[in-house]
C-alpha cells in the first residue's frame, strides 16, 4: 500500500490491517496517511490530487502523538494519526513523513506520551502538492513545546484549470453572441441567400441556436403576452441548466470537493441542482395539467397518465442505479430501491394528483378590486396547501419525536466520529432509522457522503423515504410558481414581483431555521436529509433564478436560452443516457495522469458538452423522449 492510499478495495483493507503493526495509519477517507521513516515497505510515490507532504521533526526527548482534526468535521474528536519517536541519542531529530489532505484546513495537535509537556496545536490549510515540515522543539521552560510550520516547496494552484475552462467557454459564448448579431444584418442575410438555397438559408437564419426568429412586427409583438400561446423557454432553460450541472458533477466535476455533495450540513454546487429540477417539475405540472383541462382532456385520462408516468420513472430509476453489466446476474438481496428518478416519480405522482384534484377547468376572471385578489393564486388552492402543511407536520413529528433505539430523539447528525463519537450508528436519526426499518440495510445507499469526513459506517440513503416528504414540498413550491404564471399571465411585472416576494419569504424562513449558520441552527441545511431549511433555501434560490430566466428569456428576449434550452427539452433522455454511457467513449477515456484536476475537468466538461450537442441535434430533428 502506497503512502496516502484510500481503502477502496478488500486488498487495500487487508494490507492496511497488516500494516498497523508497522506504524502505518489511515485517517478515514480524508486522505491523511503516515509511514514511519523506518517503515520496511516505504516507497517514494508521487502525491495524488488533494494531497500534500508533511514531515514532522521531533527534537524533544519524548515520544509525541500526532492528532488531526478537519475544520469540516463538526464536533469531532481529534483522530490519532501516529506516533513520532523521541529524538535519538545522536541528537538528530526523529522524522516521520505523512500525506495530508488539502481540501479543508486541518488542526494538528501534538501530545507528549508523558504528562509533563503541554500540548502543541497548529492550524493550517495545506496546499495541493506542497511539501511542508513541522518542527517540534522545547522552549526555555522544559514543559513548554514550540511547533512551527515551514513550507519546503510551494503548492500548485489547482484552480487554474477552472479559470482556463471559464475563459474558453466565455470566449465561445462571445463568438456565439457576435454571430447572432451579425447574421441578422441585411448584408449577411443577402450573402447567405446567394451562397445557398432559399430553404436551407431560411433554416439557418431561423435556427434556434441563437436568438429566436423575430419576424413579427415590433408593435404587434409588444402586445403579445410572454406567457401565452407558447411554451415558456425560461422553464426549459432553467431545467436544462440544472441538468447540465447535474451531469457535470455526476461525471466527477474535475474531482474538486465543491463539485461533490456536502459531507453533511452545508451546500456545495452539486447540492443545488436536484432540488431545482424538482422545483421546475412542479412548475411544469401546473402549466401542463391546466393546459390539458382547457383542451377538454378528461381528468380520469390525466390521472391514468400520471400513474403511468410515475411508474415508468420509478422503474427506469431502479434499472439505471443498479448496473451489473459485467458482473453476472444482479442479486435481489442488494438491489438499491431509492434513487433520483424514483424520488422524482413519487414526487410527481403526489403533486400532480394533488393539483388535478383542486385545479379548475377554467381560470376564474377575478376582479382586481376583490380584497383577496393579491393572494388569490394561493387562496384558490387552499385544500392543496392544507394537505402539504399536514405532510410537513408529519415530517417534523417523525424527525423530532420518533424514538430511535440507541440514539437521542430528534438527532440530525451524521453519526460516526461526529458529535464527539457518542452516536456512531445514528446517522441521519429518524430518517436513517425509517429507511433501515422499511427497506432494510442492503437496499439503500451503502457509501453516503458523510463517510469522507465523519467516517460513518452505517449505510444511509440521501433519497430515502422521509426526505421524500420535503421533495414534495419543493415540487409544490414550484407548482405555486406555475400558478403565478397562469393567474398573472398578461402581467410580467406582477409575476416577477411575486417571485421575488416568495424568494424573500423563503429566505427569511431559512435564516430563522438555520440561524444563518452551517451547523448551529434549529434545522441546518442538509442535502442528505432533505431538511426543511434545505428546501426553503433552495426554493428561495429557485424563485430568484426564475426571475432572471423569465425576464431575460421570455419577457425581454435578450437571450434565447441556448445552449441550456436543448437539454431542458429532452431532460429524461439526457439524464438516463449520461448514467448508462458514463464509462463509455467519448464520455470517458484513459487519462495520461489520473491524478490531475486539469485532465479530469477536461474529460468531464467534454462529456457534458457532448450531451448538450446531442440534445441540440435531437431538438433540430424534433426528437423528444417523453414519458
Amino acid at each position: 500500500m502506497k503512502k496516502g492510499e484510500i481503502l477502496t478495495s478488500r486488498k487495500d483493507r487487508k494490507e492496511a490491517v497488516e500494516c498497523l503493526c508497522c506504524k502505518c495509519f489511515i485517517f478515514g477517507d480524508a486522505q491523511v496517511a503516515l509511514l514511519s521513516a523506518s517503515h520496511p515497505h516505504r516507497k517514494t510515490s508521487v502525491l495524488k490530487m488533494d494531497e500534500a507532504s508533511l514531515s514532522v521533526n521531533n527534537e524533544i526527548e519524548d515520544d509525541m502523538m500526532l492528532y488531526v482534526l478537519s475544520d469540516h468535521c463538526f464536533q469531532c474528536l481529534p483522530q490519532l494519526l501516529g506516533i513520532i519517536p523521541a529524538r535519538p541519542a545522536s541528537g538528530t531529530p526523529a522524522t516521520v513523513d505523512f500525506v495530508v489532505d488539502t481540501q479543508h484546513a486541518l488542526t494538528l495537535q501534538l501530545n507528549s506520551t508523558s504528562a509533563h509537556l503541554e500540548p502543541c496545536k497548529v492550524h493550517f490549510h495545506f496546499g495541493e502538492q506542497g511539501n511542508y515540515s513541522l518542527w517540534v522543539k522545547n522552549l526555555n521552560e522544559p514543559s513548554l513545546v514550540s511547533c512551527s510550520m515551514i513550507t519546503d516547496s510551494e503548492p500548485i494552484n489547482s484552480y487554474l484549470p477552472i479559470l482556463f475552462a471559464f475563459l474558453v467557454f466565455a470566449f465561445l459564448a462571445a463568438l456565439s453572441a457576435i454571430w447572432n448579431t451579425v447574421k441578422r444584418l441585411d448584408v449577411v442575410t443577402n450573402l447567405l441567400l446567394c451562397l445557398g438555397s432559399t430553404v436551407e438559408t431560411e433554416r439557418l437564419i431561423n435556427s434556434e441556436l441563437g436568438t429566436p426568429n423575430r419576424l413579427v412586427d415590433a408593435s404587434t409583438e409588444s402586445i403579445i403576452p410572454a406567457t401565452t400561446g407558447r411554451r415558456l423557454r425560461s422553464l426549459d432553460t432553467f431545467r436544462g441548466l440544472s441538468l447540465v450541472i447535474m451531469v457535470f458533477v455526476n461525471y466527477g466535476g474535475g474531482r474538486y470537493w465543491f463539485f461533490r455533495h456536502e459531507s453533511w450540513n452545508g451546500l456545495t454546487v452539486a447540492d443545488l441542482v436536484f432540488p431545482w429540477f424538482v422545483f421546475i417539475m412542479g412548475t411544469s405540472v401546473g402549466l401542463s395539467l391546466s393546459s390539458s383541462l382547457r383542451r377538454g382532456v378528461k381528468r380520469t385520462h390525466l390521472l391514468w397518465r400520471i400513474f403511468w408516468r410515475s411508474l415508468q420513472l420509478f422503474l427506469i430509476g431502479v434499472i439505471i442505479i443498479n448496473p451489473n453489466y459485467c458482473n453476472g446476474p444482479l442479486s435481489w438481496d442488494s438491489l438499491r430501491i431509492p434513487g433520483v428518478l424514483q424520488r422524482l416519480g413519487f414526487t410527481y405522482l403526489v403533486v400532480a394528483v394533488l393539483d388535478l384534484v383542486v385545479v379548475r377547468d377554467r381560470l376564474n376572471n377575478l376582479s382586481s378590486e376583490t380584497c383577496w385578489y393579491s393572494v388569490h393564486d394561493v387562496c384558490l388552492y387552499w385544500p392543496a396547501w392544507a394537505f402539504v402543511i399536514a405532510l410537513e407536520t408529519i415530517w417534523l413529528c417523525l424527525t423530532f419525536l420518533l424514538p430511535v433505539p440507541g440514539c437521542p430523539t430528534g438527532y440530525l447528525g451524521p453519526g460516526g466520529i461526529g458529535d464527539f463519537g457518542q452516536y456512531q450508528n445514528c446517522t441521519g436519526g429518524a430518517a436513517g432509522y425509517i429507511d433501515h426499518w422499511l427497506l432494510r440495510e442492503n437496499h439503500i445507499y451503502q457509501t453516503p457522503s458523510s463517510r469522507a469526513v465523519y467516517q460513518t459506517m452505517m449505510p444511509f440513503d440521501p433519497e430515502g423515504v422521509l426526505g421524500t416528504i420535503n421533495s414534495i414540498l419543493m415540487a409544490f413550491l414550484g407548482l405555486q410558481a406555475g400558478k403565478i404564471l397562469q393567474h398573472y399571465r398578461d402581467q410580467p411585472r406582477q409575476i416577477i414581483t411575486r417571485f421575488l416576494i416568495w424568494g424573500f419569504i423563503l429566505g427569511i424562513i431559512s435564516a430563522v431555521l438555520t440561524k444563518c449558520s452551517r451547523n448551529d441552527g434549529f434545522i441546518p441545511v442538509n442535502k442528505n436529509l432533505w431538511s426543511l431549511s434545505y428546501v426553503t433555501t433552495l426554493s428561495c434560490f429557485a424563485f430568484v433564478a426564475l426571475v432572471f430566466f423569465y425576464y431575460s428569456v421570455d419577457v425581454k428576449k435578450w437571450w434565447s436560452g441556448s445552449p441550456f434550452f436543448y437539454p431542458g427539452m429532452n431532460s429524461i433522455l439526457v439524464y438516463v443516457g449520461h448514467e448508462v454511457f458514463e464509462e463509455y467513449f467519448p464520455f470517458c477515456w484513459k487519462m495520461a495522469n489520473s491524478q490531475s484536476h486539469a485532465e479530469h475537468l477536461a474529460q468531464n466538461l467534454v462529456a457534458t458538452s457532448i450531451w448538450v450537442i446531442i440534445a441540440y441535434l435531437l431538438y433540430r430533428r424534433k426528437i423528444f423522449w417523453k414519458i
